[in-house]
This record gives C-alpha cells, structure tokens and sequence, in this order.
C-alpha cells in the first residue's frame, strides 16, 4: 500500500475505547484518553453535584472525578472491584471518569458512526455524538466536553 493510501485509510478510521457505565456501552476515541487506573478512594468536596465524586491527585495535578453513569441520570456506579477511572483530556482540560468496565479497542470506519437519533432530548444528543452498531449492541460514542457541563450550559 502506497503511503498517500495509508494516509487516506488512516483518515477515515477511528478507534474508540469501549466501556461499560450504567449497564450501557459507552466509546471514546482513543486521543482523548491519557490512562486507565483501577478505582481508588478520591477525596470529596463540599458542595459538589451527585455525579461528582471528589478529587484525585494524579502524579501532581489534582484532578475532579466524575460518575459517569449518574452524570447521565442512570444511578449511581455500584461499588465494584472491577471498576475503573478513565483519565481523559477535554479542551485542555484533564478529568476522570468512574465507570464499571473498559472492554476493548474498537476501529471503526467513519462511515460506520450513524447520527443520534433525534427523540427529542437536547441533552441526549449533546452528549452522545454517534452510534455504533457493534455484532448486536449499540455503542454510544460520548461526547466528552458534555460531560463537563453544567445543566445551565456553564463548564464546570
């Protein structure tokens, strides 16, 4: 294969981290994401939104953690040795996610990300960017600057 079609196969494919939040599956391509940590004790805040559980301090930087699964008003991430924090990196900024799995690498062809469905909730279609349609499931590809917003639309 030639080096300019390399070029254009690597432009049209994506590769997400799938994940499980909420009993849902959940992606996030891979250049948002800096680790993956097993779940650790964060120290809690006063004040702070349920879905915010607290802070962590990451080699120096302290950085908010975040349910992912209670941010999108599905309850609670359930207590489990198998969780885990995704630290990602939104618009300079750099957060965590609490979620109850990560389960693999997906690669995907542009064309395979189909648009959310409009069932009239803003708040679903800002969070979510796409679906992907992977054997019988639908994974939902989050949209990570959502995930920093308030309900008012102000950053966290």
């Amino acid at each position: 294969m030639s080096e300019a079609a390399a070029e254009a196969v690597a432009d049209s494919q994506f590769e997400f981290i799938t994940f499980s939040a909420g009993g849902q599956n959940y992606c996030l391509e891979i250049t948002q994401i800096r680790e993956i940590r097993r779940w650790t004790p964060v120290t809690a805040l006063p004040h702070t939104p349920n879905d915010v559980l607290g802070v962590m301090n990451l080699r120096g930087a302290v950085i908010p953690i975040f349910d992912l699964s209670a941010r999108f008003g599905l309850g609670a991430t359930p207590s489990n040795e198998r969780n885990v924090v995704i630290v990602a990196a939104v618009e300079g900024t750099t957060i965590g996610l609490l979620v109850e799995s990560v389960s693999e690498i997906l690669s995907v062809d542009k064309s395979a990300i189909q648009e959310t469905p409009d069932i009239k909730s803003d708040a679903t279609k800002h969070s979510i960017r796409g679906m992907i349609s992977v054997d019988e499931a639908m994974v939902r590809v989050v949209n990570l600057g959502a995930v920093l917003e308030t309900e008012t639309g102000a950053a966290a």
